[in-house]
């Protein structure tokens, strides 16, 4: 458990510094101390979920990212826009080609 925590508090520090904030900025956005975000920037301490959504509302990303390094809600959005390019009909076969590349996929 305490590699997520590691690998979180980097995540969050990269974020935080390419927003430009300071560790102080941040820490009062998601109304923490600066100190316990240094903790957790440097994988020091863990975090409540509480924290977490203020950290991740304050640099404007999703709780996902900061705990996996992945948005999935960005991913979520790519696959829908692409999606909405096709017609309805044309939808309903898509779908039946993606259960069948997952199914194959699956078996590997």
């Amino acid at each position: 458990m305490k590699k997520v925590y590691y690998n979180a508090g980097i995540r969050i520090r990269d974020l935080r510094e390419k927003k430009h904030f300071t560790r102080e900025q941040l820490a009062e956005k998601a109304e923490i101390s600066s100190k316990f975000l240094y903790e957790i920037e440097v994988g020091n301490r863990g975090f409540s979920a509480d924290t977490l959504y203020k950290l991740a509302e304050a640099l404007n990303t999703d709780m996902d990212y900061i705990l996996q390094g992945e948005n999935r809600n960005n991913m979520n959005n790519e696959v829908m826009n692409i999606i909405g390019r096709f017609e309805k009909s044309q939808v309903e076969s898509l779908i039946e080609m993606m259960e069948l590349i997952y199914r194959m996929l699956e078996t590997r």
